[in-house]
């Protein structure tokens, strides 16, 4: 995402990650493609980046923040936000009551995750006087994205069993199951939140958003 971003809009990028993996890989894929100087990462706790930013942008990250640091989060993201800035939320939630972990994913895949419903984070964004300007929810594109990995899973599993073992395997297919059947059929959605601190940042109506997305479309193709 952040060669992306800098790809096509000429922005200099700073992702922080608590992962030394994550961190290796984004550093070889700056650098293979020429633009470390500009798009950089770092080991570091969101809660200690400082500076100001124009744009923020959170991906699949706020399900394990936890409910009780929701108004640290956004206390924060205010904080780095430039006053005219804008930020981008996205993040796996439900449609229903907010829930901490089910067992199977709490103990085996994420421990300590969260997931909000939209209410819960709209409430802890607004404590924190970031306005949300514009939320889209995608009901189904996540069980889209979940096929694509069981396919993969199965294709690759010899792979997989070698790197870890066969119960790693299993393990990982019955998540991506209850996943699906989740996103599927179940409380599970995506939702993307777009913030401002200042109610003049954006255009009144959002007919930009999916002009630019018409633009980029036409420039991956091209």
């Amino acid at each position: 995402m952040a060669l992306y971003l800098h790809r096509h809009f000429d922005v200099d990028v700073l992702g922080v990650t608590l992962s030394e993996e994550q961190l290796k890989l984004a550093r070889e894929r700056a650098a293979a493609a020429g633009v470390a100087d500009r798009v950089k990462f770092e080991l570091r706790d969101y809660r200690k980046v400082e500076g100001t930013f124009d744009r923020i942008v959170s991906v699949g990250m706020f399900e394990h923040v936890g409910a009780a640091h929701y108004d640290e989060y956004f206390a924060q993201c205010r904080r780095l936000l430039a006053p005219d800035g804008v930020m981008l939320l996205h993040t796996i939630g439900l449609f229903d009551r907010p829930q901490a972990g089910e067992p199977f994913a709490e103990k085996y895949i994420f421990p300590g995750y969260h997931l909000p419903n939209l209410s819960q984070i709209i409430a802890a964004s607004e404590r924190q006087k970031l306005i949300h300007s514009d939320v889209e929810t995608l009901r189904l594109h996540y069980a889209w994205t979940l096929l694509h990995w069981i396919e993969r899973c199965k294709v690759h599993r010899d792979e997989i069993v070698a790197m870890y073992d066969e119960r790693f395997y299993r393990m990982w297919q019955i998540y991506l199951a209850g996943a699906l059947g989740l996103f599927e059929g179940g409380a599970g959605c995506n939702s993307q939140i777009q913030y401002v601190r200042d109610r003049h940042a954006l255009p009144v109506t959002r007919d930009y958003i999916a002009e630019t997305e018409q633009r980029l479309r036409a420039a991956e193709k091209a």
